[in-house]
C-alpha cells in the first residue's frame, strides 16, 4: 500500500473518531438544534478548523437542518496573515466573516510586560463576538475548546483561584444573551493534533501570548502530559469525574443542605429492636 493511501486510511479513522466524540457531545447536551446558525468562532488555530471540518462534515449527515458561519477575529497583531483564512475559506466554500479590531494596541498597553495577556485578551475577543453573534441573528456559538482544555481549566482554578470549576459544554452567557457550545468537548487533543497534520491546515500561530513561556496553563498541560505517560487512563478518569459529580461529598454548603442534616430513624424500627429485647 503507497503512502498516499495509508495517509488516507489514516485520516478516514482519526476522522471517523473525532465525528464520533462530536456527536456524542452534541447529543448529550443537546447542543445543535433544528434551524439553529451556529457561528462557529475560528481563529487558525488546529482546535478551530478541526471544529469548523468536522461540524461541516456532520452537517451533511445530520437528520436535521441548522447552519454554519464562520467568523475569525483580526485584533491586527504585527504580522499577522491576512490573506490565509480568507482563501481557506473561500476554497471550503464556508459561508464566513472576517471582522477586524486592533485589540491588540489595547492589551500591550494595558498588561505590563513579562504579564500574561490571554485574561484581557480573551474578554475583549469574547464581548465583540457575542455582539456580532447577536447582529447576525445566530442561535449558537461554536468555540473549539477540547477535553484537554476542559480538564486544565479545571486544575488552574483549584491551584491559583481555589474553586472546583471547568468549562461546561454548553453554556448560557452571564447576560443571557448567548448559548456557547464546545462540541470537542469529548475530544482528545492529540487526536485534533494529528487530524489537523493529516489535513494539512494553514494553521496560524498566535504570536501575541505564544511567547509567554511561563503561563499557568503551560504548567499544568505539563503536569497532566507527564500523568497520562507514567499513569496510563488517569487523564481519563479526571474527565469522567467532572460529569459525576457528588456534592454531598464535597464541602459546598450552596449545593448541598449540610445544617439541614439530622438523623431520621423510623420510630416503628425502634420499637421493634425494643421487642426483640
Amino acid at each position: 500500500m503507497g503512502t498516499a493511501n495509508k495517509d488516507e486510511l489514516k485520516l478516514n479513522r482519526c476522522r471517523k473518531n473525532l465525528r464520533r466524540d462530536v456527536g456524542r457531545a452534541i447529543g448529550d447536551f443537546n447542543m445543535i438544534e433544528e434551524g439553529d446558525l451556529v457561528m462557529v468562532c475560528l481563529s487558525g488555530g488546529k482546535d478551530s478548523y478541526t471544529l469548523l471540518d468536522i461540524l461541516i462534515n456532520l452537517q451533511k449527515h445530520a437528520p436535521i437542518d441548522f447552519k454554519l458561519h464562520a467568523v475569525n477575529l483580526d485584533q491586527k497583531q504585527p504580522g499577522f496573515p491576512e490573506h490565509v483564512l480568507p482563501e481557506y475559506l473561500s476554497k471550503e466554500g464556508v459561508d464566513f466573516t472576517i471582522l477586524e479590531q486592533d485589540t491588540y494596541s489595547v492589551v500591550i498597553d494595558k498588561i505590563d510586560e513579562g504579564k500574561t495577556y490571554c485574561g484581557l485578551c480573551s474578554r475583549l475577543r469574547r464581548g465583540i463576538l457575542y455582539n456580532y453573534a447577536e447582529t447576525i441573528g445566530a442561535t449558537k456559538i461554536a468555540l473549539g475548546h477540547h477535553r484537554d482544555d476542559i480538564i486544565e481549566t479545571l486544575f488552574l482554578n483549584m491551584f491559583y483561584g481555589g474553586r472546583l470549576k471547568a468549562m461546561p459544554p454548553k453554556l448560557l452567557s452571564d447576560d443571557k444573551r448567548n448559548v456557547l457550545i464546545r462540541p470537542l468537548a469529548y475530544c482528545k487533543e492529540k487526536e485534533i493534533a494529528r487530524y489537523a497534520q493529516l489535513r494539512d491546515f494553514p494553521i496560524i500561530p498566535c504570536n501575541l501570548c505564544g511567547s509567554q513561556d511561563n503561563m499557568q496553563r503551560q504548567a499544568i498541560k505539563s503536569m497532566l502530559q507527564t500523568w497520562d505517560k507514567q499513569f496510563p487512563g488517569r487523564v481519563e478518569s479526571i474527565f469522567r469525574s467532572i460529569a459525576n459529580v457528588s456534592p454531598s461529598q464535597l464541602a459546598d454548603t450552596t449545593l448541598f443542605p449540610f445544617q439541614e442534616l439530622g438523623l431520621q430513624r423510623h420510630s416503628e424500627k425502634r420499637l421493634e429492636l425494643i421487642e426483640l429485647v
